[in-house]
């Protein structure tokens, strides 16, 4: 645990300050002003990156199953400071805020394995479409969660005019998981041709499997809504389905080989 935490000290101290910078966020939300909760949020956020920064040029750099989680936190982190200047109504501060906390901690305490050597030069643009299918996917995740919020809300007589307007949240709901599918597809077209170059054949593995779970899921789920008109339960749920699938796919994965195996 202690060489898992001090594999790279600016990073490790880095991922601390945008932890505490997260925690305080979480903690304080109602009591700072709006300004004040952004200002904060912004902070977190810039740390948040340069952990990110750090790690990647660490010697040696590493990745696995919590760094992935900690960019895909960023991501959707990154998605919801730009919304919220375009939305105002939008309120997911304090849920952001531990989930930053949470990953960043994860990662600090799982730095992954060292990169392995590259069998192709191209091989990083899999690797970064299939981070951005998993930021894309959890952003759509986030953004069901704030409908189903908002939704449950209205039924209670408790939303008012200033809350997100519950058809503007579906409606960025499956413009994530419509961008989401094409940048999967994208990585699974990626992933078969470096197979293929690689080892002339297509590798069937569990990363693999689940991968392909999710994308056909996400497929189903833009093809319901569009032919069916899916929406409410029947949407939020198949969304839910095929993202736990992506998360297995890899996230899940490398935490068996990371984690439990290194245990067992």
């Amino acid at each position: 645990m202690v060489s898992a935490l001090s594999h790279h000290l600016p990073a490790t101290l880095s991922a601390g300050a945008a932890a505490l910078a997260y925690a305080v966020l979480a903690g304080a939300h109602t009591r700072l002003t709006p300004a004040s909760a952004r200002q904060v949020m912004l902070l977190a956020w810039g740390l948040h990156l340069l952990t990110l920064v750090l790690s990647l040029f660490a010697t040696p750099a590493r990745f696995g199953f919590a760094p992935a989680l900690s960019v895909t936190g960023w991501l959707v982190l990154t998605v919801y400071l730009i919304e919220s200047r375009l939305y105002p109504q939008l309120k997911a501060r304090w849920t952001l805020a531990v989930l930053g906390t949470l990953v960043v901690l994860l990662a600090l305490v799982f730095p992954g394995a060292p990169y392995p050597a590259l069998g192709s030069a191209w091989l990083p643009l899999h690797w970064a479409l299939g981070i951005a299918s998993y930021g894309l996917i959890a952003t759509a995740v986030a953004h069901a969660w704030l409908m189903q919020r908002a939704e449950r809300a209205m039924r209670a007589g408790l939303s008012t005019e200033a809350d997100m307007p519950l058809l503007t949240l579906e409606r960025l709901t499956f413009r994530f998981v419509g961008a989401g599918f094409v940048v999967l597809g994208a990585t699974l077209l990626a992933g078969w041709w470096f197979s293929e170059g690689l080892v002339h054949r297509w590798v069937w593995n569990h990363k693999t499997v689940f991968s392909v779970l999710a994308w056909l899921t996400m497929g189903v789920l833009l093809l319901g809504r569009w032919r069916l008109g899916w929406r409410g339960r029947t949407a939020v749920r198949t969304l839910y389905l095929g993202a736990g699938f992506l998360l297995l796919g890899y996230a899940g994965s490398r935490f068996v080989l990371e984690v439990l195996l290194q245990r067992a």
